[in-house]
């Protein structure tokens, strides 16, 4: 089983940025797919984007499309987001996920294991 430990969250002004990060520990990290979710207040959660073992492919989300970009390090076992041009409607908490193999989908069906999550606020 990963362990996954996410930090970089944070207050931000709408337009400002953001850096996430996603430690993994536990197993072989460049053979599964991760991804970010999140969680608005009274919301569902919400797939944002996700990459394979390889770092090779990715997928992001129409609503974060063009000003996140999901990325991985995986000789530090580490993944990150990027958050550009945050939007008060990005204000969630975000979960790290990592998948059972290297495949991914939009839906969290996928996940295996999850992070404690970290708070995001943009103010407007």
């Amino acid at each position: 089983q990963v362990q996954l430990v996410e930090s970089g969250g944070g207050l931000v002004q709408a337009g400002g940025s953001l850096r996430l990060s996603c430690a993994a520990s536990g197993r072989t990290f460049t053979n599964i797919a991760m991804a970010w979710f999140r969680q608005a207040p009274g919301k569902e959660l919400e797939f944002v984007a996700a990459i394979n073992g390889g770092g090779t492919n990715t997928y992001h989300a129409e609503t974060v499309e063009g000003r996140f970009t999901i990325s991985r390090d995986n000789a530090k076992n580490t993944m990150f987001l990027q958050m550009n041009n945050l939007k008060p409607e990005d204000t969630a908490i975000y979960y790290c996920a990592a998948g059972r193999s290297d495949y991914y989908t939009v839906s969290p069906s996928f996940v295996n294991a999850w992070g404690q999550g970290t708070q995001v606020t943009v103010s407007s």
